[in-house]
């Protein structure tokens, strides 16, 4: 029981559950946005009879196709991408870019074995190898 509870008490798993509640409601956000603001609209610009996409629909050989709902749960999938592209993805990648950024300021690659290893460093720590007896600075730019 001691094992379930410290599972259960583990930050991830708290995280991930807040994660989960949050994209839910912010899910059922956006589709309300869709469905009451967006949907009708786009229909009262075009003219359409209906003001909503969500009642739009043709029948073939007896089958009901509602193209409309479908159109509604596409325009809310675009805008969850967008909101999580804007406000996760590209953030996230310049946080990254900033350290990739520092990394390549303090390491190189030795010539012998690939390894990264500091950019002072006259001999390679993976394969001894000796490396250039000039320090960093004062070698002249490639």
């Amino acid at each position: 029981m001691s094992g379930f509870k410290k599972f259960l008490l583990r930050g991830n798993l708290v995280e991930l559950a807040v994660a989960v509640v949050v994209g839910a409601t912010f899910s059922g956000l956006i589709q309300a946005l869709v469905g009451d603001l967006i949907t009708p609209l786009i229909g009262a610009i075009t003219g359409g009879r209906q003001p909503d996409f969500s009642s739009y629909r043709f029948t073939l050989n007896g089958s009901v196709f509602k193209y409309g709902d479908f159109v509604n749960h596409l325009l809310s999938f675009a805008i969850v991408a967008a909101v999580v592209y804007w406000l996760v993805v590209l953030p996230m990648t310049r946080v990254l870019s900033m350290f990739d950024s520092k990394k390549e300021a303090t390491e190189k690659t030795c010539p012998e074995c690939l390894s990264d290893i500091p950019v002072d460093a006259r001999r390679c720590a993976f394969c001894t190898v000796e490396l250039s007896t000039v320090p960093a600075a004062d070698r002249p730019p490639a």
